[in-house]
């Protein structure tokens, strides 16, 4: 498993234990990236994600919802939820490829979720790759 990987599936267990205890485990988040991660890049890659979907969950959780048709994102299985938001997080506001962040949300889908969670992932994942290049088009170019 390539490194980054590694720390993106540790990010994953962090905000899934986060999603489902919220009050218990904010200060139980850092011991389990350090305990997890021993090399200082990865631990801080995956902190950065960490934090970062957190910081941003509601903007987050909205645009997933624009994009998941008959679905709220409260209805999701948590692992997908935190799946997407983790991906999508990538794809806002990290200079990750968006593809690289889909599939690696994918194979973390496929991996962690259930028999259908790696297409559903890709599916909202996708959708919102579509909003981000459609918002890059409509900039002003300069000439």
């Amino acid at each position: 498993m390539a490194n980054r990987s590694r720390a993106r599936e540790v990010a994953l267990q962090a905000l899934f234990q986060e999603d489902l205890n919220p009050r218990e485990s904010r200060d139980q988040v850092m011991p389990l990236l350090e305990n997890r991660l021993k090399e200082p890049e990865l631990r801080e890659f995956a902190i950065s994600l960490v934090l970062g979907v957190l910081r941003n969950r509601e903007e987050l959780d909205a645009l997933i919802a624009a994009k998941a048709d008959n679905w709220s994102v409260s209805r999701m299985a948590a692992t997908d939820r935190n799946v997407i938001r983790l991906g999508a997080f990538e794809i806002r506001y990290t200079d990750t490829p968006p593809r690289v962040a889909i599939d690696e949300a994918v194979e973390l889908a496929k991996r962690f979720g259930s028999a259908n969670s790696s297409q559903f992932v890709n599916g909202i994942l996708d959708k919102l790759i579509e909003r981000k290049e459609s918002e890059s088009d409509e900039l002003p170019k300069h000439e």
